[in-house]
């Protein structure tokens, strides 16, 4: 049975309909306003589909709020030739993915170009000007080789900064970054062999080697150092001249074992190949992966384990002759107790983070301040670790306050952050504590396991550090606008 429907009831004759209440102005303002909200609410402040301006991703960057003139000034298309030089020119010198990216979004927003895309991934980059009114154009660079020039870094740096305050043309930039390419690096190469070896030498003694050990480790180092660039010159491939290098120094090892030499071969080992350990790629790729670029880091990544498995390779193959000629394996796992009082290993730090900051061609002037820099991160690593909060933790607290530090040190004195917060970083030795794991896994069939739960420790404490010097980096961020805004007005008077 269908349900009833009640029938409208009409107005009896004669009824007087309800009057209507007027609304007050008040009433209407009030409607408004809350139909606004209420608008808001359910749409968001912004388009759910608008994209974001490519100027906000300078937030936070030295080159954050760039002088922006009215229209474009300069020729578009040598404008865009300028910003893929200048992108090259940073990635050939150890930049990260985000300094290149915010250094051309600085340098083509100050000239004046809008609509540009920039897409940067492992060793190229693109950049993409789509005008509304005209032709749009897409140019790539692929970047081939690379060199140790942080000195180069910090006036490419220094040009970014003077272009972004709007006080350099074009035709004056280009010009000066030709110039930085042709400039001749700080350290001369007979210095920065000299370096390595002392980097190694006294690590050696920061990791339980005493004198003799150091020795061999910097006698070793040159070694290294030599053959890696004769092998550099026949442009035999990195993998080859990497495991030439560890069969070297392993070699080297097992000979001084032959002949009951009073030192631990496995601490020559591990002094031989600090400077082969690609603790700064792995740190860089975990960078550019946190800041969103994974393409990049996942090239490092591939990069960094092909220097790992050449690295072990070269030691097993060593081993391999070793124990034909009657000489016993090395256990390069092994690890020793402090040869030095504190005080003495912190000077030590000190030294080796100088040395370090000399291999890659860094400022002389920033040398002293980033062997500062890693002695307070040492003195943060031990201090924590004192407090038993564990072995992954202890990087991570250590990271978060080099990068902190090194972003105010940086920018006060011109310079990005990373070119003091990566040889600093260097005494976490993350790249040691995987290695072992791998040789582990690779060498003993029986301690697969073990290798892999190394392996599993070694990438957290990867992740720790990069990701501590990345937090420390975003934490300085509101102790150092000022620094920054009094960085664009003194060169602005030099002009």
């Amino acid at each position: 049975m269908a349900p009833t429907v009640p029938e409208p009831v009409e107005p009896a004759p004669g009824a007087v309909p309800p009057a209507t209440q007027q609304i007050s102005a008040s009433q209407v303002r009030a409607n408004a306003a809350a139909k606004r909200v209420l608008a808001r609410l359910m749409r968001g402040e912004n388009p759910p589909t608008a994209p974001m301006s490519l100027v906000e991703r300078l937030a936070g960057s030295p080159y954050a709020n760039p002088t922006i003139p009215a229209g474009a000034h300069e020729s578009e298309r040598r404008t865009l030739d300028f910003a893929l030089e200048l992108a090259e020119t940073m990635f050939r010198y150890g930049a990260g993915a985000l300094e290149v990216e915010t250094s051309m979004i600085a340098v083509t927003t100050a000239l004046g170009l809008r609509h540009v895309e920039v897409d940067i991934t492992n060793q190229s980059v693109a950049i993409n000007h789509a005008p509304k009114d005209g032709t749009p154009s897409t140019l790539l660079r692929v970047v081939r080789s690379w060199t140790s020039n942080y000195a180069g870094l910090v006036l490419v740096h220094q040009l970014v900064t003077e272009i972004a305050a709007g006080g350099v043309g074009l035709n004056e930039a280009s010009r000066r970054l030709q110039g930085i390419a042709r400039r001749a690096k700080p350290f001369p190469k007979w210095s920065v062999t000299v370096a390595f070896g002392m980097f190694a030498a006294l690590f050696v003694g920061v990791l339980g080697g005493g004198q003799l050990a150091s020795l061999i480790a910097f006698g070793s180092n040159l070694l290294v150092s030599l053959v890696w660039r004769v092998l550099g010159r026949w442009r035999v491939p990195d993998f080859f001249v990497t495991m030439a290098s560890s069969f070297l120094v392993t070699i080297i090892a097992l000979m001084l074992f032959a002949v009951h030499l009073p030192i631990a071969p496995a601490i020559v080992v591990v002094g031989g190949i600090l400077l082969l350990l690609p603790t700064a790629r792995l740190v860089s790729a975990t960078q550019d992966a946190i800041n969103g670029f994974p393409v990049t880091a996942a090239g490092r990544y591939l990069s960094a384990f092909l220097t790992f498995a050449a690295l072990v390779a070269g030691i097993a193959v060593a081993s391999a002759v070793g124990e034909m000629l009657g000489i016993a394996r090395i256990n390069v796992t092994e690890t020793f107790p402090a040869a030095y009082p504190y005080p003495v290993e912190v000077l030590m730090i000190g030294a080796s983070v100088a040395a370090i900051a000399v291999t890659e061609q860094t400022s002389r002037r920033l040398v002293l301040p980033t062997a500062a820099v890693g002695v307070v991160g040492y003195l943060a690593l031990t201090g924590v670790g004192l407090l038993g909060v564990g072995d992954r933790l202890a990087p991570a607290a250590s990271a978060v306050v080099m990068g902190f530090l090194a972003r105010i040190v940086a920018l006060r004195l011109g310079a990005p952050q990373l070119v003091v917060a990566v040889p600093a970083a260097l005494i976490l030795l993350p790249g040691l504590t995987i290695f072992r794991s791998m040789y582990v896994a690779t060498v003993d069939a029986s301690q697969i396991t073990a290798g892999a739960g190394g392996m599993l420790t070694a990438m957290a404490i990867i992740l720790a550090a990069a990701a501590g010097v990345v937090l420390g980096d975003n934490l300085a961020r509101p102790f150092t606008r000022s620094a920054t805004s009094l960085e664009r007005r003194r060169r602005s008077r030099r002009r």
